[in-house]
């Protein structure tokens, strides 16, 4: 399939999967006499994979190191799951500290007449003083 079909198969932009490419998250892509690339399963998979990957939040650079670890002659799979393991660790800390935040809009949610209300009033007043030069800094 072409680049377009590989597009809308994976969702992933054509800009996208050219990028891919150029950093190595993907395989070259074989090309026709014409110019055309030339994209199987294989790198269908491959875009999958690697949009996954930097959906979760996933750098270049750690990608890119998994990919050469992944493509690598070599058995390396205790360096693979320890840069598996690295990013479950950054991603929980990233969906923590998201919890975090929504766990505190929804105390503000919950507490909105009884404290926001009062908290906000009290904030306008002092900013009214404040731009009045009331207050000093």
């Amino acid at each position: 399939m072409n680049i377009k079909e590989a597009s809308t198969r994976t969702g992933v932009p054509a800009a996208t999967i050219r990028y891919y490419e150029k950093e190595g998250l993907i395989p070259s892509i074989d090309r026709s006499a014409a110019g055309v690339r030339e994209i199987d399963d294989r790198i269908i998979r491959r875009i999958n994979f690697a949009k996954l990957m930097r959906s979760a939040g996933m750098s270049i650079e750690a990608l890119q190191r998994y990919i050469h670890l992944f493509d690598a002659q070599e058995n390396n799979l205790t360096e693979q799951r320890a840069l598996l393991a690295e990013q479950v660790a950054i991603m929980e800390e990233k969906r923590d500290d998201l919890q975090a935040a929504i766990d505190h809009l929804h105390w503000k949610l919950d507490h909105f007449d009884d404290h926001m209300v009062t908290t906000e009033a009290e904030l306008r007043s002092l900013e009214q003083q404040h731009s009045e030069g009331k207050l000093s800094d």
